[in-house]
């Protein structure tokens, strides 16, 4: 299992960020978001292959709220832009740089397990490699 600096880096070099501190504000936010959609049990499965202090923001939400149809994909950069302060196409890359840096360093097809526990409209915005700006 890598370290926090060692994902926060791999996130700040995906994204082409200028410093640690905005990687981590894109980690966050994009965790975060992420963790309203999740459920709770797949949240932790992913949570214990991470470092703990980002596997944590992950959790923080909550338990899959949105999952039960509250929020739908149109919902999920606006969200990340709001909680980055950035603008939705910073937040769409911002978060593209995470969730591969989530599926690289996760086992056992967790994050395809997410793409399949989530709604149609948001699966597009979590399959490694897509790019939905």
């Amino acid at each position: 299992m890598e370290d926090a600096s060692e994902f926060i880096e791999r996130v700040r070099k995906q994204a082409r960020l200028s410093s640690r501190g905005e990687a981590e504000r894109a980690c966050h936010a994009t965790l975060e978001t992420l963790g309203e959609w999740v459920p709770e049990g797949l949240a932790d499965s992913i949570a214990a292959q991470l470092p703990r202090e980002i596997g944590d923001q992950l959790r923080e939400p909550g338990g899959g709220v949105a999952a039960e149809g509250e929020f739908n994909g149109a919902d999920f950069v606006p969200r990340v832009a709001g909680r980055a302060g950035v603008s939705t196409g910073q937040a769409a890359h911002l978060a593209r740089a995470v969730v591969d840096s989530l599926t690289a360093a996760t086992e056992g097809g967790l994050m395809a397990r997410v793409t399949q526990t989530l709604p149609a409209d948001l699966r597009e915005y979590v399959t490694p490699g897509q790019d939905f700006s």
